[in-house]
């Protein structure tokens, strides 16, 4: 009964959207997973990254190529030294309720951000900021020490630890995102309910049903609205891939985030022209639980890496040509040039095997003692066929693999939980440059499943975050990257590449880097 209950609300809602698209222009997105929350401080995945882009905006912005462009910022000057950024606001512009953006919003939303009660999971990200490190751990109690001041209403000065090459990049980052202060302290937690939340980005959102949809709408304050050329946008939750690709066919979807791999071909065929398949900055990963036999045995760790057929993967298995990952830090990423590889990269498969039969036997396993173990993915055709593939893999070696699969936001709850020995985890790059790949294998950070930790590795990344000269900082973060992969702290399986499908009357569409495509810039044509 309830099944045909949640039929007829989807239902419902669907011909209520049609009914409003006659009227007005409507971009119906799937959008894969359930968002955690609407608050940029506490959301962590690219689902609702694309919702949040939508509602909210920060100093700067992203172009459709994914360039940083003024945003709430009209300009900035940088200090000689480069360590102090003054932004000036740009005139007139607003919160959905009308009520004026000002540089104390963001002074207030950098403080919480840090403020050790908020539990952001990626405060980490803005560290580059002066004290935010040490008021984040609790070292600094006073956050009128974070280096972000209001000037005036108009005028904001963020002063950094050292010179960053990346900064602006990183301030397109939701966690850059100003909050409306006025909401916040008035409704506390509750600021973020449909009803109470006001945000400053070109939409607004009018209802969120959790396991079905996020709706918005055109925000008339936003001071760039009347170049906007689609009033509603519609985000759908549905990790079922084959279902959502049936959607899209009915006319139900306009964007497709993610496809099964295996429609590739009939893809190509039968929608030329609207699967969006091309690189982009990210990793496809397993981490494993160093904290606990038999995964805190780096043998172990390094023979389960070396038994992954990475070449097929991408051509067989998906279908969709991701390239094999040797390295933590994709090829291509800015600052950077060539990254570390694993040393044993250019061996043959069939001698991969061979020595990872041996490092399983030195550590104590084979098939008369077998290695057990769970996998635990989200759920989603593309990642159960890797993880069948992978644990088909393993066997050879004498060990047997239990698959364990949950909703996007109970594993990655789990995973940071430390409820995980093998795990599948993605990172698609915040902003363009080394660190935000490396940070993942640092002590401490929330999304260091694995939880490895290798206090060498923590000094170069500390050494290279202060190095001005970007040849030597590179120089030093590709040591700490080549330390974590000879230490085999996780297993780099490809590079992603992005998996969209766009309707044809979706104008403005383009790829990027980053997989990032704010609704502002797209437009329909019927």
């Amino acid at each position: 009964m309830a099944h045909i209950t949640r039929k007829f609300i989807a239902a419902a809602f669907v011909s209520t959207i049609l009914s409003v698209s006659a009227h007005a222009a409507t971009l119906n997105i799937h959008n894969g997973g359930d968002p955690t929350s609407l608050d940029p401080q506490k959301i962590s995945g690219d689902w609702e990254n694309r919702i949040d882009g939508d509602i909210f905006e920060g100093l700067v912005t992203e172009d459709p190529k994914d360039n940083p462009i003024p945003g709430q910022a009209a300009s900035w000057t940088i200090s000689p030294d480069q360590k102090v950024y003054t932004f000036k606001l740009r005139d007139g512009i607003k919160w959905s309720d009308g009520q004026p953006v000002t540089a104390q919003d963001f002074v207030f939303a950098f403080q919480r951000l840090m403020d050790p009660k908020t539990a952001a999971q990626y405060a980490y990200l803005q560290y580059t900021i002066l004290n935010a490190e040490k008021i984040n751990k609790g070292e600094i109690k006073d956050l009128t020490q974070l280096g972000v001041k209001a000037i005036d209403d108009k005028t904001l000065e963020i002063t950094l630890e050292n010179p960053t090459p990346y900064f602006l990049n990183a301030l397109m980052h939701y966690t850059a995102y100003p909050l409306p202060k006025h909401v916040v302290e008035a409704k506390g937690d509750q600021w973020v309910k449909i009803g109470n939340i006001v945000t400053n980005g070109p939409y607004k959102p009018t209802e969120w049903v959790p396991g079905s949809h996020v709706s918005m709408v055109k925000s008339d304050q936003y001071y760039d609205a009347k170049d906007i050329k689609i009033d509603n946008v519609n985000y759908y939750t549905l990790e079922d891939q084959a279902a959502a690709l049936k959607r899209y066919r009915a006319g139900e979807f306009d964007i497709l985030t993610s496809f099964p791999a295996d429609q590739f071909d009939w893809i190509q065929k039968n929608l030329p022209g609207q699967a969006h398949v091309v690189p982009f900055l990210g990793t496809y990963y397993y981490v494993l639980n160093s904290t606990k036999p038999p995964f805190d045995d780096k043998r172990v760790r390094q023979a389960l890496s070396m038994a992954v057929n990475r070449e097929v993967i991408g051509p067989k298995i998906l279908g969709t040509g991701e390239l094999p990952s040797y390295s933590w830090v994709p090829p291509g990423t800015a600052n950077y040039g060539e990254p570390a590889y694993v040393s044993w990269k250019d061996e043959p498969y069939k001698q991969k095997v061979e020595e990872a039969k041996k490092l399983l036997k030195e550590a104590g396993f084979g098939p008369d003692h077998p290695l057990k173990a769970q996998l635990r993915y989200n759920t989603n055709d593309n990642h159960k066929r890797i993880a069948v593939a992978i644990a088909a893999m393993w066997k050879p070696l004498g060990v047997d693999i239990e698959l364990y699969n949950t909703e996007t936001k109970v594993h990655y709850d789990e995973m940071q939980r430390g409820e995980v020995q093998i795990g599948r985890a993605g990172w698609l790059a915040d902003y363009n440059d080394p660190i935000n790949f490396l940070n993942l294998l640092s002590t401490g950070v929330e999304m260091n499943y694995g939880r490895w930790s290798n206090k060498d590795y923590d000094a170069l990344i500390k050494q290279g975050n202060e190095e001005i000269d970007l040849k030597k900082r590179a120089e030093i973060y590709k040591k700490a990257e080549q330390l974590a992969l000879d230490d085999s702290a996780a297993i780099p399986i490809y590079y992603y590449v992005s998996q969209n499908i766009v309707a044809p009357k979706v104008q403005g569409f383009v790829d990027n880097i980053q997989d990032i495509h704010r609704t502002r810039w797209l437009s329909i044509k019927e």
